[in-house]
């Protein structure tokens, strides 16, 4: 379960590409928690740690982003 709940805090629904990721300051997760979206230094970070380092890749599913840092969803 928390391995799932890891998983799913790295996921938004829908298509978000990095020009609406820049207009937003947090995000939904599919596992239920947001994500907070910062941007220092023309860097968007997430939960203030980890940094978006590519953007738009396009998947059959979605939209992917890497970033260098798991993020951990909050504890309940």
């Amino acid at each position: 379960d928390d391995l799932t709940n890891v998983l799913l805090y790295h996921v938004v629904s829908g298509a978000v590409m990095a020009d609406d990721v820049v207009t937003l300051d947090a995000a939904t997760t599919v596992q239920g928690s947001d994500i907070v979206i910062t941007i220092e230094d023309g860097i968007v970070y997430l939960n203030g740690n980890a940094a978006v380092t590519i953007t738009d890749i396009e998947a059959s599913n979605g939209i992917i982003h890497v970033i260098d840092a798991v993020i951990l969803p909050p504890a309940n």
